[in-house]
């Protein structure tokens, strides 16, 4: 009987949860997706191209809901059991306060570990993915994008202006200059100019113009009646390099791990990208918030679990559950907080992995200490 009621409950907190953290979830998704659809329009990339950014985008929102999600299920499950005297059932089968409550630790830590494979595995790879579409897609919409009257700069080494632009697309005296990071240069103007489709390759075909190219210190010159600028294989100012947190955690250990004991090997030899001892601090900061930072779970359960402590007949009850509340979202937030502080060196950063282990085990010896005096008093 013990094993039915324990599924029971631990079913309905585990419903609510997977209810709470898809809806939550989806909500922030909408409204990232809006944003994002905005940037990538003036990014000129394609909808097939935002579709999959946003899609991959996913994870890493559930990542961030889970903790409140997890919480918030929990609390409330276990609130709504004692207020519908649901819990009598379970006293009155044998089901000890601790026997609850190590049976909800034991699910934190499932929880927990779960987290820990989101956020070292699953948000790493999917954010390599996403930008990995940035990075292998052209520019789309260059008539969308394409504003008269002003510069257009979110072309890589490429700045547009076009005076003019009329209803059927065409472009009327065009400014065109293309840098290659270095001294070289290329201007070119044109009376007119539209934009085709041409093989699936978008071009800026001009008219009657003039181009000028600069290179080692050399001005050449020509005039054109036509010409045909390629704007298929253009790179936007997007960033598109791999970000420290878009490196699997094998990959952020092999480094630190190199800088740590000053190998000299080829950082590309770990595969990350800014490999650096002024990295470093960012580094270790992914590492924490990916393995430690979810050690934080059962620190969060166990706020819950004191509700199996209070009762509803008692005079404060509805300030205690609500300031139990409020202890949990403390939680939730001291532990995003703890990344500001995290430094570049391990030594200097064990204080703060050892915060959730210790304050996991106060917790919860105050909790089996408090449930053992309840019993005890329930005796006399």
């Amino acid at each position: 009987m013990k094993k039915i009621l324990f599924r029971k409950i631990l079913f309905d907190c585990l419903k609510f949860f997977l209810l709470s953290i898809i809806g939550i979830s989806a909500i922030v998704w909408v409204f990232q997706a809006v944003n994002y659809l905005d940037i990538m329009v003036e990014d000129g990339r394609n909808y097939w191209v935002y579709f999959k950014y946003t899609i991959l985008n996913f994870p890493k929102i559930i990542s961030k809901i889970f903790p409140f999600a997890m919480f918030l299920s929990f609390f409330y499950i276990i609130s709504r059991y004692e207020n519908n005297n649901e819990l009598v059932i379970f006293w009155s089968h044998g089901v000890s306060k601790l026997e609850l409550i190590n049976f909800f630790m034991k699910a934190s830590f499932v929880l927990m570990l779960m987290q820990i494979i989101m956020l070292a595995i699953l948000v790493p790879k999917t954010q390599d993915m996403a930008r990995s579409i940035i990075r292998n897609s052209n520019i789309n919409f260059f008539d969308d994008f394409l504003k008269p009257k002003k510069f257009n700069d979110i072309i890589k080494g490429v700045t547009i202006f076009t005076e003019k632009k009329d209803s059927d697309g065409t472009l009327k005296n065009i400014y065109i200059k293309k840098t290659t990071g270095t001294s070289d240069f290329e201007i070119t103007f044109a009376k007119s100019g539209i934009i085709k489709n041409i093989n699936n390759r978008q071009i800026l075909v001009l008219y009657d113009g003039q181009n000028l190219k600069g290179k080692n210190n050399n001005l050449d010159s020509f005039s054109f009646s036509k010409s045909d600028f390629n704007l298929s294989n253009l790179e936007s100012n997007t960033t598109t390099y791999k970000k420290t947190q878009e490196n699997s955690s094998i990959d952020l250990i092999n480094c630190y791990l190199s800088l740590n004991t000053k190998n000299k090997k080829n950082n590309e030899t770990f595969k990350v990208e800014n490999c650096s001892l002024g990295n470093l601090s960012n580094i270790l900061t992914e590492l924490y918030k990916r393995i430690i930072v979810p050690f934080y779970i059962p620190l969060l359960m166990l706020s819950s679990l004191i509700l199996f402590l209070i009762s509803k007949e008692e005079r404060n009850y509805i300030k205690l559950k609500i300031l139990l509340f409020l202890i949990g979202f403390f939680i939730i937030i001291f532990s995003e907080t703890t990344l500001r502080f995290v430094e570049g060196s391990f030594i200097q950063n064990i204080k703060l992995i050892v915060i959730p282990f210790c304050l996991i085990l106060v917790s919860y010896l105050t909790i089996i200490y408090s449930s053992n005096i309840n019993y005890q008093k329930i005796i006399k």
